[in-house]
């Protein structure tokens, strides 16, 4: 068995999809739209496989972001090597995301960086 993708509602569907493009190497559909319900959707594809479906619609609840609150809380991507992390991490501040930790060797031996990235989201990035 295995996870076929991760979904999240955002605010700014093509914000995010050319965030996620840019510093991830995602790919994207052609996207979706619904009339009736006017839901539009992408699915992102990254090299390993793994999908995020990036959704939207009008009616949606946008509740603060809280760092320490119950359900899903990041998102991690692999990058390789402690020096792709460092550099993506140094790119992404530089592009004005705030880096919340790291990069630093966690106390269960993950070499890491986690920052608040698209819409508040947040994204862990490790060897």
């Amino acid at each position: 068995m295995r996870i076929e993708h991760i979904a999240l509602y955002v605010n700014d569907l093509e914000a995010t999809k050319e965030f996620f493009i840019k510093y991830f190497g995602a790919s994207s559909n052609d996207g979706y739209h619904n009339f009736n319900t006017n839901f539009r959707s992408y699915f992102l594809s990254f090299d390993d496989g793994a999908r995020l479906e990036i959704m939207n619609r009008p009616s949606m609840d946008n509740p603060e972001k809280t760092m320490e609150r119950t359900g899903y809380i990041h998102l991690a991507f692999s990058v390789g090597s402690k020096e792709k992390v460092d550099a993506l991490t140094a790119e992404l501040k530089k592009d004005g995301y705030e880096v919340i930790s790291g990069p630093r060797t966690t106390g269960d031996g993950y070499y890491e960086s986690c920052i608040l990235g698209i819409e508040g989201n947040q994204i862990e990035i490790t060897v």
